[in-house]
């Protein structure tokens, strides 16, 4: 097999890096006790939220820094917190904030699916009051983060379409108090603006939207079930193409947005497949962020053609590695699916990175700390082989 040629560009100073993150990392046992014992057993309609328990907070504490030494230690240039302070990659920071609840009855049809379980529905967002942002807990782990990392410390937040989608789309919208769609949206992107302010003011300057309704828009299967919501599948794209411009419009130039989709991410099981292709020319022409990070661990996610839409000027973060199992991909695999992927996209405008988090939820994928460790070794070592320490 043909290596990829070595990219010839001057060294990137900015995200994306070329060996990338998700996220989420799988929680340590003493976090998962600790989080027991002081708070007591939490339920999907709760959230763990802004906490004072200074008990809870040690370990937290303790927990992060080992994992920041653990992403640094591999040759990472950007890390996270793991999401160590939230029970769930989602539910932390939109709960928080006045007039959503959660819980996994509801009539949006989405279902977990894999890993021979019973097919389980994934949470439905319900509106009991108008939606008002209130302080979180993200600006105060990431300034933790900052203060204990020499590399970019990246935030992580939950999508505008999640709510819009686990709400019931427009049908759920007009039947929950607001009634009126637009009023609704209006009310949730003042609330994503206060928060992104939020964290710009404390330093914060690299942010990762995470919104799986766009990968939902690609499978087949669902789109009768998303049409049923209000709007065919293509009115959705556009609008929420639309939103994520609106959150992420107008912030200083040195912030870097990226928006990461995939189509489900719980303990190794998932909710969609289906390729990038329906959405693929409004997701990377029409939306303004500098990098788009791309589930591709598994055919569920189509081939690599969707890239040939890709602008210059923009990256493609590509998952080609798996958070869903412990099996090790090695060097050569990796780089044949680089290989494969620069036939569409420019080798410069390229990335890669997990497919999703390691735990999106608390209970973690099922693969031990040392696979995810390993795993996130041997991207550093593509990434390096193929584009150098950059």
């Amino acid at each position: 097999m043909a290596a990829p040629a070595r990219a010839a560009a001057s060294a990137a100073l900015n995200p994306p890096f070329r060996a990338e993150i998700v996220g989420s990392f799988l929680r340590p046992q003493a976090l998962k006790q600790a989080r027991e014992k002081f708070l007591g057993p939490q339920t999907p309609d709760q959230n763990l939220g802004p906490h004072d328990n200074a008990d809870l907070r040690k370990v937290e504490d303790a927990c992060i820094r080992d994992v920041v030494a653990m992403q640094e230690r591999v040759g990472l240039k950007v890390v996270t917190d793991g999401e160590f302070r939230r029970r769930n990659w989602s539910m932390d920071l939109l709960l928080n904030w006045e007039g959503l609840k959660a819980s996994r009855t509801g009539n949006v049809n989405l279902y977990w699916k894999g890993r021979g379980r019973k097919d389980e529905q994934s949470s439905v967002f319900h509106i009991t009051a108008p939606i008002r942002w209130r302080p979180s807990a993200l600006v105060r782990a990431f300034e933790f983060l900052k203060a204990n990392t020499k590399a970019m410390p990246k935030v992580t937040m939950p999508g505008p379409g999640l709510v819009h989608h686990s709400a019931g789309g427009d049908n759920g919208i007009r039947a929950s108090l607001y009634g009126d769609v637009d009023k609704f949206w209006a009310d949730l992107i003042a609330a994503y603006r206060a928060e992104i302010a939020a964290l710009i003011k404390a330093g914060c300057r690299y942010i990762q939207i995470d919104d799986t309704s766009f990968a939902m828009l690609c499978d087949p299967s669902l789109r009768q079930v998303i049409t049923g919501w209000g709007r065919p599948p293509e009115a959705l794209l556009v609008e929420y193409a639309n939103r994520v411009n609106e959150v992420v419009a107008g912030w200083p130039a040195d912030v870097t947005f990226g928006l990461h989709q995939c189509r489900g991410n719980r303990e190794g099981q998932w909710i969609a497949e289906g390729g990038y292709d329906p959405i693929a020319d409004v997701l990377f022409n029409r939306i303004n962020v500098a990098a788009f990070f791309l589930e591709y661990d598994t055919e569920r996610a189509g081939t690599f053609a969707p890239l040939r839409m890709l602008p210059k000027g923009k990256m493609a973060v590509l998952g080609i590695m798996s958070t869903k199992t412990p099996a090790l991909e090695s060097a050569e695999q990796l780089r044949r699916r680089l290989d494969d992927a620069a036939k569409y996209a420019p080798l410069e405008q390229l990335c890669i990175s997990p497919q999703c988090g390691f735990a999106s939820s608390i209970g973690g994928n099922p693969l031990s700390e040392a696979e995810q460790e390993a795993k996130l070794g041997r991207l550093v070592e593509v990434a390096n082989a193929v584009w150098g320490n950059r």
